[in-house]
C-alpha cells in the first residue's frame, strides 16, 4: 500500500548541508498500523511530511498504491492528501470558531460530501469518541484529551486509506493518552486504514502492530 524506496532528504547547502534521511526504505501493507520511534531530531516528522507530499525527497521514491507521489504536481498532492489521508497532530489544530461537529465535518466539506451522509458520518464519529452529546460545543470548552478525541474523529470521518499521527499524545496526561490511543487504534482497525504513529513513547508504540525505530544508521525493527 505504502512504500518508501531508498529515500534521501537533506537540508541546508554546502558545508551546512545535513542529511536527515539517507537511503530510507520500508513498506506498509494495507490495514497495517506501525509505530515509528526514535530520538528527537532524528527525522520522524520529516518522514511524515514526505509521505504526505508536504516535502519532496532529494532522491528515491514514495509510492502510494504503486503511484510515485513526487510525480504529481502541488495540486495533485493536495488533492491526494485531502481525499486519501487523515492527520492527527500533537497540537490538535481545531478551529476555535467552529463547533465540534463543524470541526469534524471539515474533511467532508473539502471532499464535497454533504447532506444526510455527511451528517450521519459526523454523528457516528462523535458518538464513537464519546462526545456525541456535545456536538454543539466549542473547542475552548474541552479538556486536552477531549480535543484530541475530536481531532481523531476529524482525521477519520472521510474514511482515509492512510492515517498519519504525529505525537498525538505528547500534550496529554497518561489517562487521556491511553484513551486516545485506544480510540485511534480501534477506529483505524474498524476502517481497515493503514496508519503510521510517530511517537517517542514506548507505551504509545506498544499499541501498534509493529514498531520501527529510526536511527542515524537507518531503521531498526523493534
Amino acid at each position: 500500500m505504502l512504500e518508501l524506496d531508498d529515500v534521501t532528504k537533506a537540508f541546508g547547502r554546502g558545508d551546512a548541508r545535513r542529511f536527515v534521511l539517507d537511503g530510507l526504505s520500508f513498506a506498509l501493507d494495507r490495514g497495517e498500523y506501525v509505530a515509528l520511534t526514535g530520538e528527537s531530531g532524528i527525522g520522524k516528522s520529516t518522514v511524515l511530511n514526505l509521505i504526505a507530499g508536504l516535502e519532496t525527497p532529494d532522491s528515491g521514491r514514495i509510492l502510494l498504491d504503486g503511484q510515485d507521489l513526487a510525480a504529481r504536481d502541488d495540486r495533485g498532492r493536495t488533492l491526494l492528501r485531502r481525499k486519501r489521508m487523515g492527520f492527527v497532530f500533537q497540537a490538535f489544530h481545531l478551529l476555535p470558531h467552529l463547533t465540534l461537529a463543524g470541526n469534524v465535518a471539515l474533511p467532508l466539506a473539502l471532499n464535497d460530501v454533504q447532506g444526510s451522509d455527511a451528517e450521519r458520518r459526523v454523528r457516528d464519529l462523535l458518538d464513537a469518541v464519546g462526545l456525541g452529546a456535545r456536538a454543539d460545543s466549542y473547542p475552548r470548552e474541552l479538556s486536552g484529551g477531549e480535543m484530541q478525541r475530536i481531532a481523531v474523529a476529524r482525521a477519520l470521518v472521510h474514511r482515509p486509506q492512510l492515517v498519519l499521527a504525529d505525537e498525538p499524545t505528547g500534550n496529554l496526561d497518561p489517562e487521556s493518552a491511553a484513551h486516545v490511543l485506544s480510540l485511534l487504534r480501534e477506529q483505524i482497525k474498524r476502517d481497515g486504514a493503514t496508519a503510521i504513529l510517530v511517537t517517542h513513547s514506548q507505551v504509545a508504540a506498544g499499541t501498534a502492530d509493529r514498531t520501527l525505530e529510526l536511527t542515524s544508521n537507518g531503521l531498526v525493527p523493534r
